[in-house]
């Protein structure tokens, strides 16, 4: 399955807050071997082969613009980033290109995630007719893929939930990709989940 029409979208607007209270500063401009979490991050997803890589920032616009600086990502700014996630989905959901088939979307706090993986999770998408996600140990995690069919409900959304809700409303055509890889919950919430990171990006 080829991801030359679909669209990436790295969600990086958050202000980390709970990074930053348990002694932390923002926590995607935290070093991981050598660079920012969210160069990681985008970097990865830039060798996927999507049509496009967007990246929506919010509370560290400038600093993860420079952070980014030189990629081949397009950046956009969620002015309403303070209201959560939803205004984050929203920004690059507008942003993306009119002839994206769909779009997956990645959190830019998330540097193991598989971007092997997304291939078979368009495909599964795209024969459910909604969405796919990966799952980890019963756990759903990222990327999740959604068809172009979802993009006007993402637009909807408000508040905190990000697509969750969506994933729930929709499930009879939502697919799962059941993987042993935990890149696909890994997130960066604490030092210590740095820490971890760290030494999984080394090994």
């Amino acid at each position: 399955m080829s991801l030359g029409r679909w669209s990436a979208l790295i969600l990086a607007a958050g202000a980390g807050r709970r990074f930053a209270k348990d002694g932390g500063s923002g926590k995607l401009l935290a070093d991981l071997g050598g660079a920012p979490v969210i160069r990681r991050v985008a970097e990865r997803v830039l060798g996927a082969g999507f049509a496009e890589v967007v990246v929506v920032t919010g509370a560290d616009d400038a600093p993860v613009r420079g952070a980014l600086d030189g990629l081949a990502c397009r950046i956009v700014h969620a002015p309403g980033w303070g209201e959560g996630m939803a205004a984050s989905l929203r920004t690059g959901i507008a942003a993306l290109d009119s002839a994206s088939q769909g779009v997956c979307v990645f959190l830019g706090d998330m540097p193991l995630v598989p971007v092997a993986l997304c291939a078979d999770l368009v495909e599964r998408a795209q024969a459910a007719g909604y969405a796919a996600r990966p799952r980890c140990e019963g756990k759903p995690g990222h990327p999740v893929a959604l068809t172009r069919s979802a993009f006007g409900d993402l637009l909807m959304l408000e508040g905190d939930a990000g697509a969750t809700a969506l994933l729930k409303a929709h499930s009879e055509r939502v697919a799962y990709l059941d993987t042993a890889d935990s890149g696909v919950l890994l997130d960066i919430d604490t030092p210590d989940d740095l820490a971890a990171a760290a030494a999984a990006w080394k090994a």
